[in-house]
């Protein structure tokens, strides 16, 4: 019995002296070495009639930059690929149970993919390794920054959604030969980026959209996946830096018109409203892209803007001219004195008259003493006197009737000027904003 128990022990001493428990020894049961061509040469198959199928994964870690002027999309992916290596095979009872561990990626063939999209050099992070499981399967893991053109649609900035696409194929390897398949569908990669967000900045993001498509040329086709990236901007910085700023100066120049034309001061403050918003049209030229489909709304709303304030101001100079034309009329007017000397230039007569009158009167009443008489003849020419003196004061009074109406008629043209853009200035202030509002919320 002793003997039995010994025997068994060194049976199982010896098995376990054979088993090899060192990833090295993978690599050298493999041949995996830096000049062993077998790996990396070539696709990985052994026969070429084999289709390459290579699983591919991508999800979204962080939105770095979304640049309009030059239309740059700038996310930062993290990428999991995964393919069959028809090279790579051991069994993990013979070494100690391991089923796949990490070698350096230049051991190994991998996909030809790129993005499409992409305009500049690739920085991202280097990820010198992958992973190898005993039935062949390579995973690749790293993350990439991938900047990329986008064709955005600015019409209702701020208010905006971009979709932005990455489309991701080989560039050699036709469908016959590469096969690519989507690990996630829309709604896990839509749930695993949102896990996944670190930083998000003034763009939210909705949702990653996967769509599997063929592309054929000369015969041949090739097999490509188009991530849609979804993101929608968060407007209130600009709300604050554009449009209340452009809402607060329409409503200054509305206020003007309390101040009065005679004066100055309303003229240059116009002026100064005109040259602010002005500065505000500069600063969004340098957002808005040169190119665009149709205007975008904000710059709808600023112009408009502009031209109003652009019309009131036009409008203040013609009131201001008016009015001064009114006080040139007043000036030129004859003043009171004048008309004084001329009711007593034309009294003159009618007093030499009463004199001379006076002097009859008392020759008469030497010659006719009557005291009836005489006191008939003094309230005649009495009566005389006060009508002629009230046709001197009807002329006068006709006279300044008319040089008043001559010079009040400017005012009233301003007067009705002015109230009449007035209104108009309200109402279409008014319409237009909520005209705009409408078509940013739609």
């Amino acid at each position: 019995m002793v003997r039995v128990a010994f025997m068994v022990l060194v049976f199982t001493g010896s098995v376990m002296s054979k088993n090899k428990c060192s990833y090295h020894e993978i690599v050298d049961h493999l041949n995996l070495t830096r000049d062993s061509d077998k790996f990396k040469v070539t696709r990985p198959v052994t026969d070429h009639t084999h289709v390459t199928e290579v699983q591919l994964d991508i999800l979204l870690y962080a939105i770095l930059a979304v640049v309009e002027k030059s239309q740059l999309f700038v996310p930062l992916l993290w990428a999991t690929m995964m393919w069959n290596n028809e090279y790579i095979s051991w069994d993990p009872a013979q070494f100690c149970g391991i089923t796949r561990f990490t070698v350096a990626e230049n051991l190994l063939w991998k996909p030809d993919l790129f993005i499409f999209e992409m305009t500049q050099k690739e920085d991202s992070p280097l990820a010198p390794f992958v992973m190898i499981s005993h039935d062949g399967t390579v995973t690749s893991d790293r993350p990439i920054k991938v900047i990329s053109t986008c064709e955005m649609d600015i019409y209702k900035f701020p208010f905006d959604t971009q979709t932005c696409n990455i489309t991701i194929g080989s560039n050699q390897h036709t469908r016959d030969q590469l096969r690519l398949v989507p690990f996630s569908n829309t709604s896990l990669a839509t749930q695993f980026s949102r896990q996944m967000m670190r930083t998000q900045g003034e763009w939210e993001f909705i949702q990653l959209s996967v769509e599997r498509t063929n592309v054929s040329l000369l015969e041949l086709e090739w097999e490509q996946l188009i991530y849609s990236f979804t993101v929608k901007r968060r407007p209130l910085l600009h709300v604050i830096n554009f449009l209340v700023p452009i809402l607060f100066f329409l409503c200054l120049d509305l206020s003007s018109y309390l101040i009065s034309e005679l004066r100055g001061e309303k003229l240059g403050f116009k002026v100064t409203v005109l040259l602010a918003i002005s500065v505000l049209l500069l600063i969004l030229n340098d957002i808005l892209p040169s190119m665009s489909n149709k205007t975008p709304l904000i710059a709808t709303y600023c112009i408009t803007s502009f031209a109003l304030m652009l019309l009131s101001l036009l409008v203040t100079i013609v009131v201001t001219y008016l009015m001064e034309k009114d006080l040139e009329w007043r000036e030129k007017r004859p003043s009171r004195s004048h008309w004084n000397s001329d009711v007593k230039e034309k009294s003159q007569p009618s007093g030499c008259l009463n004199v001379c009158d006076q002097a009859r009167s008392d020759k008469e009443h030497e010659q006719l003493p009557s005291t009836e008489e005489v006191q008939v003849n003094k309230e005649e020419s009495l009566l005389v006197q006060i009508m002629q003196e009230l046709q001197q004061l009807q002329r006068t009074v006709d006279v300044h009737i008319s040089y008043r109406e001559e010079g009040r008629k400017f005012f009233r043209w301003a007067r009705r000027i002015n109230q009449g853009f007035f209104i108009f200035y309200i109402t279409t202030v008014s319409v237009f904003l909520a005209l705009i509002y409408i078509e940013w919320q739609s």
